[in-house]
């Protein structure tokens, strides 16, 4: 079945960090039928973590609240590794910290489309280099 996200995000491998399964499993979906590959999904840091360290993903897409409130650390390793990271929360971008607030940040629950851009968006630049 063909769907106009067909070949978008042909070629990329994105993590996905989502502790809930509903929009883990849409994200992951959206993500294959655009093309990409996906590492994960991931419901905690320690398994992003250990994943990044096997395998350098092209970006990411990580949800800031896994369980236990926002964390940020792992989204401050990904961009110290200088990898497009996209943030979920349902929180306002008033809680980002400062240093992450360059990231680009979508409210939850993403849609489809909207996860696509984010994750084109974050690798224009990327890809150009």
């Amino acid at each position: 079945m063909r769907n106009n996200l067909d070949g978008l995000l042909a070629g990329l491998t994105i993590l996905v960090v989502e502790d809930d399964y509903y929009q883990a499993s849409d994200t992951q979906e959206a993500f294959e039928l655009a093309g990409a590959s996906v590492e994960g999904p991931f419901s905690t840091v320690p398994e992003a973590t250990n994943a990044v360290e096997r395998t350098t993903p092209d970006c990411a897409v990580i949800d800031i609240n896994l369980g236990d409130g926002p964390q940020f650390d792992l989204a401050r390793q990904l961009k110290k590794q200088g990898i497009p990271t996209v943030l979920l929360s349902g929180y306002q971008t008033t809680m980002i910290p400062v240093d992450l607030q360059d990231l680009c940040h979508l409210e939850k629950p993403a849609e489809r489309p909207a996860l696509i851009r984010a994750i084109r968006g974050v690798t224009q630049g990327a890809r150009r280099r």
